[in-house]
This record gives structure tokens, sequence and C-alpha cells, in this order.
């Protein structure tokens, strides 16, 4: 499906989205009527996933597989997602990395890595789309992905809490240079969520479920509504926002070692 072959629509690129809550957001997002460029690093990931969202939504998603944190990557996913679908109107960063470790013993190779994928795909991928979302003159959103870690202190994560805290800054910076465009810029906060990763980590959801206010961790489509509603029309006065989404953790805070 390329460019001369489509009418006017909407189209989202969305970064680390093979699994858990990335992939969840491409799913409702096609469910919608969006055209989603589906990315992830691992191939095999990137066509499973695209695939099974076609299945349901056919010729609404592409993968394009790569690594979110290298730039030059980025513009071309960035350049193919225009090439496929015709434009470019929302930009979901969703590609992150967790290194745990102790702050006194901590690898300086560890922070670079989360610093790398985090921080600069995040902001490279945030500069691109909006030179494309400009250049059509058509306005469009961005969503950074944040965490409660950005907001309290956990154990053994203090470059990662660190890394997220810094994006929710960046969406409130990006406000004064992209409104006279029509961008608006969010982030999103998740809580402890069960995906097919932390589905895998002993006691996880017994131990999320007992700590969380509202009585369970969240679940990707949880988060993907969200998300959803940030970048839609209906949220285009909303910008410069961070929304925590935890079923209440950030409240009491509770630490799941205890």
């Amino acid at each position: 499906m390329k460019a001369q072959d489509k009418p006017a629509h909407q189209v989202a690129l969305v970064t680390g989205a093979g699994t858990g809550i990335g992939y969840e957001i491409c799913r409702l997002l096609a469910s919608r009527g969006i055209y989603v460029m589906l990315n992830d690093l691992k191939q095999e990931l990137t066509v499973t996933a695209s695939a099974r969202i076609n299945e349901e939504f056919p010729g609404f998603c592409k993968g394009f597989a790569g690594d979110a944190s290298n730039t030059g990557f980025i513009t071309r996913l960035v350049n193919e997602t225009v090439s496929e679908f015709g434009s470019l109107n929302i930009a979901v960063a969703n590609a992150g990395i967790t290194v745990f470790g102790e702050f006194l013993t901590y690898k300086e190779a560890d922070f670079n890595k989360v610093l790398q994928l985090n921080l600069v795909g995040s902001f490279f991928l945030a500069q691109a789309a909006s030179k494309q979302m400009i250049a059509q003159n058509s306005g469009g959103s961005l969503l950074f992905m944040s965490s409660v870690t950005g907001h309290q202190a956990h154990k053994n994560l203090a470059a990662y809490g660190m890394s997220k805290a810094a994006l929710e800054m960046l969406a409130k910076t990006l406000v004064l240079e992209l409104s006279p465009h029509r961008i608006n810029v969010n982030a999103i906060a998740p809580g402890a969520t069960i995906t097919e990763r932390t589905a895998k980590e002993e006691g996880y959801e017994k131990t999320w479920s007992r700590i969380t206010p509202m009585g369970k961790p969240a679940h990707p489509e949880d988060i993907a509504e969200a998300v959803a509603f940030l970048v839609s029309p209906r949220a285009r006065h909303i910008t410069g926002q961070s929304l925590v989404i935890d079923g209440g953790w950030t409240a009491t805070s509770p630490s799941p070692y205890e």
C-alpha cells in the first residue's frame, strides 16, 4: 500500500511495539481506522505482530524492524512510514529499556544503554516526526512513554527513573516550540502492568495486586486507551501533560520489596 493509493487519513508510528503495551496501542489505533507503522527491534516480532493486527484489521498495519535508539534508523523509520502511508500524524515513543542495578555499583555501559534508548531515541523520534508534521502543515500528536518510577523512588532503578522523569520534562518543554505548529505533546506514566515479560516474573501479579489500591495491576489495554485518547482530536487542547495510570499506587507508594 503506497502513498498514491490512499485517501487522506490518520497515520501513526509506534516504536517498541512487538509485544505488550506498544502492541496493544497499535492494535487499538488500527481498530479505530488509523494506519499504523509498527516498529520493534526484532524482525520476527515485528513481522508477527503486524500480521496479527492485519488479520483483524486488514491493511491497517505495516511493520518496520530496527533499533529505535539509533538516530539514523529513526530517520529511515519516519521516511518509510510516509512512503508507505502518505503522511505522519501521530508518533508514540514507546520503546524503552530497564536495566536494574544498585546505584553504587551501576555500570556506565548500562547507564548509557538506558539513556540511549529511553532519552536519545525518544527525543530524536519526536524531532523527526515533528519536522514531517510541520512540512505537511497538518498538526499532529506526540506521546512519550514515561513511568511511575519517574514520580516515585523505586529500588535499583535510579537511571531508569531519571530517564522517565526527563521524558515528562521534555513533553512540557516542547509545548513552547511545537504549539505554533498545532502539534500537541504529552506523556503517559504507567504503573505495574501485566505484559508478556512481567507475567513471567514470580509473584508479580500477586504482589502488585496487594499493594495497588485498585486491587490489581494494569493490563496493556488500560494504557492503550489513554494513549488513543491523548493522540486523538478530542485531546487537541491537552498538551505538556503527564498522565499516571497506576490504579492509585503513586498515591500511597508501598514498596513491592516489603
